[in-house]
């Protein structure tokens, strides 16, 4: 271990102090998700198009695929945590110890982990806000090895200190990395739409970072990460018992001027008409990721099937495109091609887009839908169609996967849907909305 973690974690290894117990009977709340390409976000670069700013993020989105079709590869090496969140497409402000301290993280349905920057630090990335310093929080609290959060660190990310505390490592795959203190704290967050102003989560297990590199990271707005994977470490796992394991998001456009909602507990809740549900996997090879079982995707009135079963997408909030197994995808391609009648662009296509043609203003685009188990999803054009504006022509955001045998629903296919995760019951629904008036 490296000897300057191990100073840092010395200052720690006497400090322990207990916090009060939550509040089991909280019926949900909601948090705004600002998303980077925003007015709002510290990432926003006013000098680019909308045209930049599109491809830039399907250039992060393949990033992410590629990280993960690595670890896929490599099944007995895999961490915990594989998807490297690229600069975050969602953030989200929250507060953590007492007295609360602000934070803005990545929040990521494919990470499992909350974690933030803390003093005194051995090795920390640029941070426009003072490092979190827990020995400043009353409600602060070490863990030690053998206690229960430290066996939930698996597949050989946790250690033990010198003086036996509980010490995590995570690894993204592209030599980023946080270490530090597992610790417990108070987390609070400002409810954007409920009748309490604040709600606080006492007791909540998050890594205490002494060591971080994250090369992702080029703003320094961003001081950490909150995981909403289905691990036992990510955030709704952990308050799963006052939410009623439910969280649920309504995605709006990268140009929006507006925040995304990010709700929990029975403000999560799907209801009216057009709510459709679909069995949620969870593999224990996988236990970060929420899978989907998607048998056919639907092209005007032709099916065409997926032709496998059990699992076969994983839908993620963090990736801006959707990505479809190559074989499944080209048989996709072919049946959308037949139908729309277009010749497709050969040159000048912005990577990783695949499938572009020339504009027109009136195109009649065939109605698309994603036949999942139980659920058909139709999309709109806002999920399947990007305008490069300066080369005059659209392309579809669904691309061909680099992984055989796994496909990745992404950002776009959601937008304008309320999408639930429900935990208990294990199932995803969606419920088209206009995620503005939301």
């Amino acid at each position: 271990m490296n000897p300057s973690l191990f100073f840092c974690l010395a200052f720690f290894s006497v400090y322990s102090l207990s916090s009060a117990e939550a509040d089991e009977s909280l019926s949900g709340f909601t948090v705004d998700l600002i998303h980077r390409d925003s007015p709002v976000s510290p990432f926003y670069n006013p000098s680019l198009t909308p045209s930049q700013r599109i491809i830039n993020a399907a250039l992060r989105s393949n990033s992410r695929l590629n990280r993960v079709s690595h670890h896929l590869d490599q099944t007995n090496k895999l961490p915990q945590s594989t998807l490297v969140p690229d600069k975050g497409e969602y953030l989200m402000k929250f507060y953590i110890g007492t007295p609360p301290v602000e934070r803005l993280a990545i929040v990521d349905t494919g990470s499992d982990l909350i974690w933030v920057q803390c003093s005194p630090c051995a090795s920390c990335f640029p941070q426009d806000t003072p490092l979190f310093e827990p020995l400043k929080s009353s409600t602060f609290l070490g863990t030690s090895c053998g206690t229960h959060p430290c066996t939930l660190l698996r597949n050989g990310r946790g250690q033990c200190g010198e003086s036996g505390e509980c010490v995590y490592i995570y690894e993204y795959g592209d030599s980023s990395f946080s270490a530090g203190l597992l610790s417990t704290e108070t987390l609070t967050f400002d409810d954007s739409q409920g009748g309490a102003q604040t709600v606080a989560f006492p007791n909540t297990i998050f890594g205490c970072g002494l060591i971080n590199n994250f090369t992702v990271y080029s703003s320094t707005k961003l001081t950490g990460l909150v995981g909403l994977g289905a691990g036992p470490l990510s955030l709704v796992s952990q308050i799963g018992d006052h939410i009623g394991h439910k969280f649920s998001y309504c995605l709006l456009p990268f140009s929006s001027t507006s925040s995304s909602k990010l709700r929990f507990g029975n403000e999560a809740i799907i209801t009216g008409n057009g709510v459709v549900s679909t069995p949620m996997i969870i593999k224990p090879s996988l236990p970060t990721f929420y899978f989907l079982n998607l048998e056919a995707v639907t092209v005007a009135q032709k099916t065409v099937p997926t032709g496998s079963t059990e699992g076969n997408v994983i839908i993620d909030s963090g990736t801006v495109l959707t990505y479809l197994e190559p074989t499944f995808f080209s048989t996709f391609a072919a049946s959308l091609l037949e139908t729309l009648g277009v010749e497709l662009v050969q040159e000048d296509i912005p990577s990783p887009l695949n499938f572009c043609f020339p504009y027109h203003e009136n195109l009649a685009f065939p109605e698309i839908a994603f036949q999942f188990t139980g659920a058909t999803v139709p999309l709109k054009p806002i999920n399947l169609l990007i305008n490069i504006e300066d080369r005059n022509m659209l392309c579809l955001t669904i691309v061909p996967s680099t992984m055989t045998g796994i496909s990745i629903i992404g950002s776009f296919s959601q937008f304008d849907f309320h999408v639930g995760y429900d935990l208990e019951e294990k199932k995803v629904s969606f419920h088209p909305t206009d995620c503005s008036k939301d």
